[in-house]
């Protein structure tokens, strides 16, 4: 069960069990607007292109 000292990652207020690690259904949807957007990344070092995969169709 989550502690009343959880507090949402978007906004900071208490976390609803509902929509847990969030507030709100609004906040959630925040959340996944930034993945589906790429603001969220993993930082690291760029990979050079010949270590990429060729793309199909090549």
């Amino acid at each position: 069960m989550m502690s009343a000292k959880a507090k949402c990652p978007i906004c900071g207020k208490p976390v609803v069990h509902e929509f847990r690690p969030f507030c709100s259904k609004r906040c959630a949807d925040l959340d996944l607007q930034k993945w589906l957007s790429n603001s969220y990344a993993v930082p690291g070092e760029p990979v050079p292109p010949e270590a990429l995969p060729p793309e199909e169709g090549e």
